[in-house]
Formats: structure tokens, sequence, C-alpha cells
């Protein structure tokens, strides 16, 4: 059950970290972290780990999610995990297309959304990364590239279920060891760019969140979360321990 009334989703993905005595150390502490109620928190962690943290977060207003699924229900996919296998662990939603799946494992506009419709088929919320890298960001084609993504990952979804999909905006340059902080200008036209194509979309896309991530840190986490077009933060490694995480959920609290 998700809190709706919440103005901002912060949540984070561990990707391939955290052993499960850590994972569950982790969701054991969060239990005790005062979570603002303007705030839909949310940990995604590695599949080892999810099972044991749905259960320790369970009835805790905490959604947990898988960092990837394969889009059929189930068959011959050596090493693959099903959507109904998510469900069956605990998962509340699904993390789709991040760039490193893109980029290093084969993720294309289309197996996104074949992922998606299985998701939503199985009621699990579909978190769509989208993003453009330095080079399209440089030749002025970023908004074309976010356009594409967005409505190829979108194919055949009704308008009456869109309202389930969570959009992250996450600029591969701004993300991962590498990655430097987006300007929170850049981040609030961007995404007003993103509501544009949503808009045009037409009804039931329009109102679709939008989360930012990409270097989120406790410090620059209020600049990005001014912007009424961000509906929340989509954090790496500042939230891979519970104090920093809880410094990044304090910046959702009205002010």
């Amino acid at each position: 059950m998700t809190n709706s009334q919440a103005r901002h989703w912060i949540g984070t993905s561990w990707k391939m970290n955290k052993t499960l005595p850590e994972a569950a150390e982790f969701a054991k502490r969060l239990l005790g972290v005062d979570i603002p109620g303007s705030v839909q928190p949310f940990v995604i962690p590695p599949f080892t780990a999810l099972a044991s943290v749905a259960t320790i977060l369970r009835d805790s207003g905490v959604l947990v999610g898988a960092q990837t699924m394969h889009w059929a229900d189930q068959g011959s996919w050596t090493g693959e995990i099903s959507a109904p296998m998510l469900v069956d662990a605990g998962a509340q939603l699904v993390e789709l297309g991040h760039s490193e799946r893109r980029q290093h494992f084969g993720e294309t506009d289309h197996t996104v959304n074949l992922k998606v419709l299985s998701a939503l088929r199985h009621g699990l919320i579909p978190l769509i990364c989208i993003g453009e890298d330095h080079d399209e960001r440089a030749w002025g084609v970023a908004r074309a590239t976010l356009e594409r993504q967005i409505r190829v990952a979108l194919l055949g979804v009704r308008p009456d279920e869109a309202h389930r999909v969570v959009l992250a905006y996450e600029p591969v340059w701004a993300i991962g060891e590498t990655g430097r902080p987006a300007p929170a200008d850049l981040v609030a036209q961007t995404h007003r760019d993103i509501r544009r194509i949503l808009v045009d979309m037409g009804t039931g896309f329009a109102g679709l969140r939008i989360l930012y991530g990409g270097s989120v840190s406790p410090d620059n986490a209020p600049d990005y979360l001014d912007s009424p077009d961000v509906g929340g933060l989509f954090v790496g490694r500042s939230a891979w321990n519970v104090d920093g995480y809880q410094s990044i959920l304090r910046a959702g609290a009205p002010s």
C-alpha cells in the first residue's frame, strides 16, 4: 500500500551491495527512523536480500522493490527472475531500464516496454529509469532521447493504469562513482520537459510522478525538491547507510 498523501517519493537502490546480514541490519534500523508523513520511502535490495528485507519491512509503509526482472512469467531463461517470483518474494515495485542495465546487459527501449507491461499485469509498480548520456546532452538531443525512452516504455499501457507508473530521470553523466551532480535548474527544466511530453501523451499520463536521481546527497537534495515537477529522489550511495538515507528523507518534509 502506497502513501497516497506523499508529496515526494524518496528511495534507494543498493545495486550489487549488502550481504544478508547487512541488508537485515539496514532494514531493522530503518524501522526506527521517523519518516515524514509527506514522504513515501522505498528501498531496492539485491535479489538475494529481497525476501528478507520485505519481511522485515512488511506493514512499515516502506515499499520494497527489485532491481530488474524478465518479461516472461516463466520459462527457459537461465539466471532470470520473473514478475510472479518478485511478488512471491514480497516486492511491490521494480526498477526497470537503468542505464547500467542498458549499457552492460543489452536492455533496450523495447525490452523495457515488455517488462513494464508484465510488471503492471502482476500488480508491481514499474519504476522506469530514463536519461541521456553526455554526448546526447552536448549534441542537443537530450529531450528527443527522453521522449523516445518514455513513449516506447509506455507503449500499450492503458491510460487507466498509467497512474501506477513512476519515472526516474537519471542523466547517465550524473550517476555512478564518476558522476557529477546535475545543476538544480537543469533538473527542474528537464522535469518540465518530461511533464510536457507526458501531457502530450494524453489523459492518464500527464500526472505521472517523476523522480530525480544522480549524485543526490543530503546537501543538494533540498535544491532538487524545490522544483514542483520533481516528485521525489532516487538515491544511490548517499543512502546506503541509514543515517545518510534519513538525512535525505528529512529533505522531503514540508519546510
